[in-house]
């Protein structure tokens, strides 16, 4: 277990140790625990003192001289609490901020577009942009990366439950990540919007139309480390613009896929995005978690029964039919 699991709500490493040796010695004077410990006296009543001005001991009354620990769920719940009181009230505080700055529109020509060098700023401001958002978020996503493909964006999933809209385009090249699909579907579940395309041009993400942030290379060979920051503008203007295009060339991306006895009926509808948007029977595999003879089988029956003379054309057919509905499966 981490030795220091607590520091997110305020506890020291050291006075952590203290109280978790409480709850290991619930009866244990303060020489008991000072022997035991190694530390000294003084220096376990400072910890206390500490310890039970967050809640986490109370001091027994009488001699000789006893702490008792707060059961673990309800102090650090209630630490949690009182955190996320504390985050909310610097929320409020930030958008009183915000109304005493000037307005983006009257910002100056050379202020509506920022340039951010190094990988750890990108990162950093693509988070506060999501974070920041109160409306909507407008995402393409495609290769490369700042951060970790494979893992879950947990800020994201966290604004969808608080009621954000997303709305992302995948590239097909960032679906023939491994496990990037599932991840991709597993946002769809919790809310999100999601459309793949095989032209999406670049990363972008822009929040509530007011600002956006995209690498300041498309070389998809570079590294993800230098971008740059559109304010309100015509040029933020075309960029939304942009994306309303794409999103209506694009074919949506189901949350989930049928249930092993729907699909000896009916073909998984994950199938159909992948083969629409130019997936290879590869990658279509890997993502599906099935064998490339599987694929083949099934893209074949697929073909079959659509009467389609390409990949591309049954992928299409079976969109329009509207064939991934939940209500299908």
């Amino acid at each position: 277990m981490d030795e220091n699991a607590l520091s997110a709500v305020g506890v020291d490493a050291e006075d952590e140790r203290i109280y978790r040796d409480l709850l290991r010695r619930p009866r244990a004077t303060l020489p008991e625990l000072a022997a035991h410990t190694g530390r000294t006296a003084v220096g376990l009543r400072r910890a206390f003192a500490r310890l039970e001005a967050l809640g986490l001991v109370s001091r027994m009354a009488g001699r000789p001289v006893r702490y008792v620990p707060t059961r673990p769920d309800v102090a650090v719940a209630a630490l949690i609490s009182r955190r996320e009181e504390g985050l909310a009230q610097a929320r409020l505080a930030a958008l009183t901020m915000l109304a005493e700055t000037p307005r983006t529109e009257n910002l100056a020509p050379e202020e509506l577009v920022e340039v951010v060098q190094g990988q750890a700023a990108v990162v950093q401001r693509f988070t506060q942009l999501q974070q920041t958002a109160t409306q909507e978020l407008l995402v393409l996503d495609r290769p490369p990366y700042a951060q970790d493909p494979t893992q879950q964006n947990v800020a994201e999933m966290e604004r969808l439950a608080h009621g954000l809209v997303v709305r992302g385009i995948y590239d097909v090249a960032a679906l023939e990540i491994p496990g990037k699909l599932r991840l991709a579907q597993e946002s769809v579940t919790a809310g999100e919007q999601a459309r793949i395309s095989p032209e999406v041009p670049m990363k972008l993400a822009i929040a509530d139309r007011k600002s956006a942030i995209l690498p300041l290379s498309t070389d998809a060979s570079a590294h993800a480390d230098s971008a740059v920051i559109v304010h309100s503008s015509t040029l933020l203007d075309a960029l939304v613009t942009l994306f309303e295009v794409l999103w209506r060339s694009s074919l949506p991306l189901p949350a989930k896929s049928f249930s092993p006895s729907a699909a000896e009926s009916l073909p998984d509808p994950a199938l159909f995005t992948l083969l629409a948007a130019g997936l290879k029977d590869e990658a279509v595999a890997r993502q599906l978690g099935v064998s490339l003879r599987t694929v083949h089988r099934r893209v074949s029956e697929l073909m079959d029964r659509l009467g389609a003379r390409t990949r591309f054309q049954a992928g299409l057919l079976a969109a329009r039919r509207g064939w991934w509905n939940d209500d299908d499966g």
